[in-house]
């Protein structure tokens, strides 16, 4: 007897690619076993995350596996239709292309808004429903209630390309990998997902010879690693950004950040709000030299947002600043 789509996915061990890490069948089984008599099925296009672009790459090179992925999910999924939310860029680039393949399928395009939470995943339901793009408190959790208060299947664009090569018994434990900075061969690349970064960057072509860091994880939460660092997988959003450790102004890099937060937060949850203010207030003002003080108050605010803020992206934005704090002075 053959296994059913959601059997395969767990058999498989594949896990989202859009960051969290979760089990994908879980997702799908918890949706396909909601009591409603409508479900939705989202594929997350938005890409926020800056210097991660794999997803477009997939888009642009493999769109039919993708909307092959969409089409298993409304099989598997009784009672759904979805939806396909983009990026206002990838919604140009690449929408002509995708409505052809979905052609009558039940799937609506959706151009996300401006801003990076906009991407995140309860705040795209917001968006789609003509709200505020801003996170949602949860639980409930999206399996449960979320679009149109009904039982909402997300996942991103990769996920969806495996659950293609899944079907078809195609998948070897593969993912794709974005790199990015000052590497010498940029670009996205295939891998085993049990490699360890080091074994990416010398497959690549990409291990530097100068003194570096990486960035792992996107170029806005990802973690600062240092070269004897690189000896595990990468979990989540398959990206790396090489900096050379020479021509890199840390405290440049960390306001770069700071603004970046401030400009994209929600302005939803205080910890986010006025935590990003005064964390660019303090980064300027000590201009290249933090002292004590300074120290002691971005701990507080590191503390701060992840104990407190609403959504997962905001209680992860103090990972570049800690990591870089402890590991680059």
């Amino acid at each position: 007897m053959a296994k059913d789509t959601i059997q395969k996915l767990k058999d498989s061990g594949l896990k989202g690619r859009g960051g969290a890490n979760f089990p994908t069948w879980r997702k799908w089984q918890a949706v396909k076993n909601a009591t409603a008599s409508q479900k939705y099925i989202i594929c997350n296009a938005s890409e926020s995350e800056p210097l991660v672009f794999k997803d477009g790459y997939l888009l642009e090179r493999y769109p039919q596996e993708v909307i092959n992925g969409l089409k298993i999910a409304l099989k598997t999924i009784e009672q759904s239709s979805g939806y396909l939310y983009l990026s206002k860029d990838y919604f140009a680039r690449f929408g002509s292309a995708l409505k052809n393949l979905i052609g009558n399928l039940p799937i609506t395009f959706f151009a996300k808004p401006d801003g990076y939470m906009a991407g995140e995943e309860t705040a795209l339901l917001n968006a789609i429903e003509g709200k505020r793009p801003e996170p949602r408190i949860k639980p409930p959790y999206p399996t449960q209630v979320a679009l149109w208060g009904k039982p909402t299947l997300i996942n991103n664009v990769e996920t969806f390309y495996w659950v293609s090569k899944i079907a078809q018994d195609e998948y070897q434990g593969h993912r794709f990998y974005s790199i990015e900075g000052a590497a010498a061969n940029k670009g996205v690349f295939e891998l085993p997902e049990t490699n360890i970064v080091k074994q990416i960057l010398e497959k690549t072509n990409n291990w530097p010879n100068f003194d570096f860091f990486c960035q792992v994880g996107g170029g806005a939460v990802g973690e600062i690693l240092l070269p004897q660092e690189l000896d595990h997988p990468i979990k989540g959003m398959g990206s790396i950004i090489i900096f050379n450790k020479n021509e890199t102004n840390v405290y440049q890099l960390m306001r770069n950040w700071a603004e970046f937060f401030q400009q994209n937060n929600c302005d939803q949850c205080a910890p986010c709000r006025e935590g990003f203010f005064h964390l660019k207030e303090i980064l300027e003002q000590a201009s290249d030299n933090l002292s004590a003080s300074h120290r002691s108050t971005l701990d507080d605010i590191f503390a701060a947002l992840q104990k407190t803020a609403l959504c997962s992206l905001g209680r992860l934005a103090a990972v570049p600043f800690q990591t870089a704090l402890k590991k680059l002075f």
